[in-house]
């Protein structure tokens, strides 16, 4: 069975009139190689006012096109639609307390550590605003070959700083931020965020490691000639995660551009869903997506980023608004002032991760969004 058929709302008809500009980017960049395919959507106010795509799923003609319900690896998008929101959910519940620390949920982070190392100082705000002095990437899938033994070797992975003295983004921080969720809501982070947030909020398309029969109607995300030896479609692209069985805090979410936006639908109406029914408090929403003050200068919120010049999104989007990226070329930006937000999914990594051109797509691709919305 193929991935949910999505039909462009009404509110979107007209989008892609109004959004021409903005689609222009999108074609001039598939004409360029950044990426072979796009879809994207924009919701202001209340409403979707556009979800379109361009492109194929790869260079050769015969591939099959990008449409607005095709379904994406999400990549690091996952750190906020999944496992930032749960954190969110136990956080409303009292189960979750962003200055508990995280040896006292994961003992096995700090069992054996050096002296004087700084571990045992470790809370979970500090994994979610990227300040616990983790590395930022460590390629644990080279060296083991279990879950288990990922787990372990992340665990016991020394700091690189000490804690709250720097932000340095950290996959292998969110990976650990998702085993804590895991202790803490007693089930797996896809089945609860399954259960707690996709399902709640109708998200059809959002999950972890989608179904096999849906491979065939995902982008291919690599042909990796590396690891796997094989080309990467419809299954997680970053190797840690997959090492992790796919689904994980920092990344393994897949899902199409409606339901991204569904997603920060959600956060813009403060905690309430689309079905009127609340998700969040209003005060947990504002609180995740306020910068932090430490460390100075740090860019981050909670789980979120922020925008700081020059910024993915643009020239545009107001100081306070949230967003995130994804390394296969993904990204949600979400303005609360502007009542907007955007979503734009792409596998910039196909055939290999050599271009960079995304960098200068987004934020153009931002910038001809919201001067349409302002027109």
């Amino acid at each position: 069975m193929p991935p949910p058929v999505v039909a462009v709302p009404e509110s979107a008809a007209a989008g892609r009139e109004r959004f021409a500009a903005a689609r222009a980017v999108i074609e001039e960049a598939i004409a360029r190689r950044a990426f072979p395919g796009a879809s994207w959507g924009v919701w202001h106010n209340g409403e979707i006012v556009a979800l379109d795509a361009a492109g194929r799923f790869t260079y050769t003609e015969n591939s099959p096109q990008v449409a607005p319900g095709t379904v994406f690896d999400l990549a690091s998008v996952t750190k906020v639609v999944a496992t930032t929101a749960a954190a969110m959910l136990l956080y409303d519940r009292g189960i979750l307390h962003l200055d508990a620390r995280l040896g006292d949920i994961l003992p096995g982070f700090v069992i054996g550590m050096e002296p004087g190392s700084g571990k045992e100082r470790v809370t979970l705000r500090m994994l979610l605003a990227h300040s616990s002095g983790l590395p930022g990437y460590a390629r644990l899938f080279e060296k083991h070959a279990t879950p288990e033994g990922m787990l372990r070797a992340c665990l016991r992975m020394p700091l690189e700083a000490q804690p709250g003295e720097r932000m340095e983004y950290s996959d292998l921080g969110f990976l650990l931020l998702g085993k804590a969720i895991e202790i803490l809501s007693g089930d797996l982070l896809a089945r609860f965020c399954t259960r707690a947030i996709f399902e709640p909020l109708g998200l059809d398309s959002m999950r972890f490691c989608p179904p096999e029969e849906w491979r065939p109607f995902i982008p291919p995300t690599e042909d990796d000639a590396v690891w796997r030896q094989r080309v990467i479609q419809g299954e997680v692209q970053d190797e840690n995660c997959a090492a992790l069985g796919g689904a994980a805090g920092h990344a393994g979410v897949f899902a199409h551009a409606l339901d991204v936006l569904c997603f920060a639908g959600c956060v813009l109406a403060e905690g309430r869903s689309g079905r009127g029914q609340p998700l969040f408090r209003a005060e947990t929403v504002r609180l995740f997506a306020t910068r932090q003050t430490e460390p100075e200068g740090t860019s981050r919120a909670l789980g979120w980023d922020t925008p700081t010049a020059p910024s993915s999104s643009g020239r545009y989007f107001s100081a306070r608004s949230i967003g995130h990226l994804g390394y296969a070329g993904t990204s949600l930006w979400i303005d609360p002032e502007r009542g907007a937000a955007v979503v734009l999914l792409t596998n910039r990594t196909w055939p290999d991760r050599a271009s960079k051109e995304i960098q200068r797509v987004r934020p153009a691709f931002h910038d001809a969004v919201i001067e349409a919305l302002t027109r």
